[in-house]
């Protein structure tokens, strides 16, 4: 009886688990396609602002965290040094927004397909996710505007014709 105490209280002690991940799932990509993305909602349920520091998936040379911003009306991709999650919130990782930018791909990604990424985070935790491939229009709706890349690798804002 003592024992199975210890190891209740044991459990009750357990921290709760920051950067819970819900919704993940990856850009399927054409065939001899360089680049894909992730997506999802990462949740801090703890009272400690939390970020997504780095990411890594073994499907690709290069794994970066990236942004959407604004640069003089045309929408371009950019590094982040790390995704913030508040405290007690939620942040989510989708096109047009913060994502998972994988580069230099090994492999076409096929819908339907399990792919395996790895999260870090701030708080020196990490987790391994088994991610599915979906198809992802690479049209983007946003405030009325279509959103759709520009040679330069950026995202180019056109109005959207009624």
């Amino acid at each position: 009886m003592k024992k199975i105490l210890v190891l209740m209280a044991s459990l009750l002690a357990l921290p709760v688990t920051a950067g819970e991940v819900t919704n993940p799932y990856l850009r399927a990509s054409a065939p001899g396609a360089p680049n894909s993305a992730g997506f999802m909602v990462i949740s801090n349920p703890t009272d400690q602002e939390l970020a997504l520091v780095r990411a890594e998936a073994d499907l690709a040379k290069k794994v970066e965290l990236h942004n959407h911003v604004n640069d003089n009306g045309v929408m371009r991709m950019r590094q982040v040094e790390k995704i913030l999650i508040p405290a007690q919130g939620q942040v989510e990782l989708k096109p047009g927004g913060y994502h998972v930018m994988m580069m230099g791909l090994n492999k076409q990604l096929k819908p339907g397909e399990q792919e395996t990424l790895t999260l870090h985070f701030s708080d020196g935790s990490s987790q391994t996710l088994s991610v599915p491939v979906k198809k992802v229009q690479p049209m983007m709706q946003a405030g009325g505007h279509k959103m759709q890349h520009d040679m330069a690798g950026g995202m180019k804002k056109e109005m959207h014709k009624h």
